[in-house]
């Protein structure tokens, strides 16, 4: 079964890795792996190299990512994408096509598939997050796929509604399980001695994405949680660097100028997943509006506080606080945080088993 694997950035990357690995092992399947968007940034860390790092081949290399994270540049990069999967496409003819997840990069790729009536499969659709305008991508990329993987029941039940039957919908638990359940992660004294990070301090780990739907209040949000973080001295803050969403650059721009001088806070461009999960790992607690805080962070468990909007609609656990963009109260639910014990065990993404599931329902399909 030839199979092809779209990849835009570390963060996909990092979810897809325990499916990849399964592919690759298993002579059933032809594996090719597609990477552009982020992946080929020198700016956002040039990851390609993460994926030669775990040795894999890239079959094709698609060097298109927007200029500048403005909308102009956003939409001139979807067609640009477009136009250069369109190569891909008349030259390879794939079983199926895996795309994960919602970003602009990704719905480009896919609806440059669909002239060629190529087969996808989609991972994580069903979520919602109503603070960006991944929803949309999401949905389309739904609609665009004829397979179905989702990480929690009531997901495959969305994705169901989405498409009209539940047919070839699949609840196959969360991929970024599989990776946690398996891989051994770093100790404090091998991740301080690569990144010079004492995680024996209490940490916060932050990592803080755009708004998309109102990008026009990026700026005081940005503002409102740099204030916060001036004023929780008594904790160490590792912040992950934001993506390309439309004003990403501008909120980088921000962190790094907070970051200057301090020696509590490290400003990291990309980890790599064994390192981040490290780190989240020994931090007490997350702080920002990343996925991960939702699907990785349940597997330890980690509080995390979930600022602003960019995640409203997503499964509430209850490892997970939400809280306005308004400093003050962020400050609040950190002090309220420090002084409780730990979140309670989250279960509804799977057991660590979601690729070996996916594995067994494209045998059955195509046996």
């Amino acid at each position: 079964m030839k199979i092809a694997v779209l990849t835009s950035s570390r963060a996909d990357f990092g979810i897809y890795l325990p499916l990849l690995r399964a592919l690759a092992s298993d002579p059933f399947f032809d594996l090719k792996i597609i990477a552009f968007g982020n992946h080929l940034s020198p700016a956002f860390g040039m990851t390609l190299d993460q994926i030669t790092a775990e040795g894999f081949d890239v079959a094709y290399h698609i060097p298109v990512f927007p200029e500048d994270d403005s909308p102009a540049a956003i939409s001139t990069a979807m067609g640009k994408t477009m136009e250069a999967f369109t190569k891909v496409w008349i030259n390879e003819t794939f079983d199926l096509v895996f795309a994960l997840g919602d970003r602009f990069e990704m719905f480009a790729a896919v609806a440059s598939g669909i002239p060629f009536n190529i087969r996808f499969a989609h991972i994580h659709g069903g979520e919602t997050t109503k603070g960006a305008i991944d929803d949309t991508f999401r949905h389309s990329i739904t609609h665009m796929s004829q397979l179905h993987f989702t990480c929690a029941e009531a997901y495959r039940q969305r994705v169901a509604e989405i498409k009209g039957s539940g047919e070839y919908v699949y609840n196959t638990g969360a991929l970024s399980m599989d990776y946690l359940h398996a891989v051994q992660l770093l100790s404090q004294q091998a991740f301080k001695q690569q990144f010079r990070i004492d995680l024996s301090l209490p940490t916060i780990l932050c990592t803080f994405h755009p708004e998309t739907v109102s990008y026009e209040n990026n700026a005081h949000s940005t503002n409102e949680l740099i204030a916060a973080l001036e004023h929780l001295e008594d904790y160490q803050v590792v912040i992950t660097m934001p993506n390309t969403d439309t004003t990403g650059l501008m909120i980088r721009q921000k962190l790094t100028d907070f970051a200057k001088g301090k020696n509590r806070v490290h400003l990291v461009e990309n980890f790599g997943s064994l390192a981040y999960l490290s780190c989240m790992k020994y931090s007490k607690m997350l702080v920002g509006n990343t996925s991960s805080g939702f699907f990785d962070a349940s597997f330890f468990p980690k509080w995390v506080i979930n600022l602003g909007n960019r995640q409203l609609g997503r499964i509430i656990t209850p490892n997970i606080i939400n809280c306005p963009l308004i400093s003050a109260e962020i400050i609040v639910v950190v002090n309220k945080v420090a002084s409780s014990g730990d979140p309670s065990p989250v279960t509804i993404y799977g057991d660590g088993n979601a690729a070996s599931k996916i594995i067994k329902i494209l045998k059955n399909e195509y046996r």
